[in-house]
C-alpha cells in the first residue's frame, strides 16, 4: 500500500515541496512506500522549484477513496482537501495554520501543528538526527518552501527557527538567499499564463465570517502592475468565481513582495466595507493600498470583519 502525501488544493511552493520532502523521509528513512501528489496546478513558483532542484512534477490527483491511506501538510482544513477524505485513512498530519477542524479519522493518528512559517521547518524538525541524511535536492526543496513562505524573511510569520534553518540549508548548498529568493519572486510573478478566474483560485482559502462566505485570494509579487493592470477584468472574474465556488464573495490582496504592502480591490459596498472594518482602510476607488500587509494567516484572516 503506497501512503500519498499532499496538500491543499491550490499548491503554492510549501504545499508542492512538502509531500516531496515527506515522501522521501518515509521512503528512504522510514522503510514506509510513499508517494508524492498534488491536488491542483502548482503555482509558477513552485514550478520553477520543482524544476531548479530536478524533480518530476508530482501527479495530480482528482480525490482520495476509503481504500487510499494519506498523510495530509501544510492545512488541516476539510474546505482544501479532497470531498472524501474522512472516508480515506488520514495517518498524519503536518501542519503550521491554525486548528479548523471537521476532519474524521479511523483512529488515534500522529498531528504536528506548530506556530512556525513553513511547515518544511517543522518536518526538518521532525526528522531529527536523520535529517542530516537530506540529499541536496531535498534540502533544495526544503530552503525553498521556507523562503517562499516567509517572503525571504519579510513576512511577519517568520520566526528565528525559519531564518535559521534556512540560513543553514543556504550554506551547506552554497546558495545565495537573496540571489535565490530574487528567482524564485520572479517566477512567481509571471502570471501571464494564467487567466482571471485562474489567479483569482492559484492561492486562495475559504474563510467564514459570521454569514459571510469569502474565498480569500493572495497573489504575491514582485510586480504588481502586471496584475493591477488586469483590475477591471478580475473584478468581474471576482463575481463570476464566487458564484461558481458558492461563496458570497472573492477577496483579493495583491501582495508587493519589495515595498511590503497590500493592494486589496474593492469591487462593491461589500468589500469596501470588509476594507475600512478589518484594515481602518479609508476607501476611495475600486482599490486600496493597506501598508505593512504582507501575510493571510496573520494579519488578513484573523482580522477580516464585516
Amino acid at each position: 500500500m503506497t501512503t500519498l502525501v499532499f496538500g491543499h488544493k491550490a499548491p503554492d511552493t510549501d504545499s508542492t515541496g512538502s509531500p516531496i520532502i515527506w515522501a522521501w523521509y518515509l521512503n528512504e528513512i522510514k522503510g514506509t512506500q510513499a508517494k508524492p501528489v498534488l491536488l491542483g496546478r502548482p503555482n509558477t513558483e513552485a514550478a520553477f522549484v520543482v524544476n531548479r532542484w530536478g524533480f518530476e512534477t508530482p501527479e495530480i490527483i482528482s480525490g482520495v477513496t476509503a481504500d487510499d491511506t494519506c498523510v495530509v501538510v501544510d492545512t488541516n482544513n476539510p474546505a482544501e482537501l479532497p470531498e472524501a477524505i474522512n472516508d480515506a485513512n488520514v495517518v498524519q498530519i503536518i501542519d503550521h495554520h491554525l486548528l479548523v477542524g471537521g476532519l474524521k479519522t479511523r483512529g488515534p493518528i500522529d498531528i504536528t501543528i506548530r506556530p512556525l512559517a513553513c511547515t518544511a521547518t517543522i518536518m526538518y524538525d521532525l526528522m531529527g538526527d536523520n535529517a542530516a541524511k537530506m540529499p541536496d535536492n531535498i534540502k533544495g526543496a526544503m530552503l525553498s518552501c521556507i523562503l517562499s513562505d516567509t517572503l525571504a524573511f519579510r513576512s511577519p510569520t517568520t520566526t528565528d527557527a525559519d531564518r535559521a534553518l534556512a540560513e543553514k540549508l543556504a550554506g551547506e548548498l552554497g546558495i545565495n538567499i537573496t540571489d535565490y529568493a530574487s528567482e524564485m519572486f520572479e517566477a512567481k510573478s509571471d502570471v501571464s499564463a494564467f487567466s482571471d478566474a485562474e489567479l483569482l483560485r492559484m492561492d486562495s482559502k475559504e474563510y467564514t465570517v459570521g454569514d459571510t462566505k469569502f474565498r480569500v485570494s493572495v497573489l504575491e509579487t514582485t510586480a504588481p502592475k502586471i496584475v493591477l493592470d488586469r483590475k477591471a477584468s478580475l473584478m468581474e472574474s471576482m463575481t463570476t468565481v464566487a458564484a461558481e465556488d458558492a461563496v458570497d464573495q472573492v477577496l483579493l490582496f495583491v501582495v508587493d513582495i519589495l515595498n511590503e504592502e497590500a493592494t486589496m480591490l474593492v469591487p462593491n459596498e461589500l468589500t469596501k466595507t470588509v476594507a475600512e472594518k478589518s484594515f481602518g482602510a479609508t476607501v476611495e476607488g475600486d482599490a486600496v493600498v493597506l501598508p505593512g500587509v504582507m501575510s493571510r494567516k496573520k494579519q488578513i484572516i484573523p482580522n477580516l470583519a464585516v
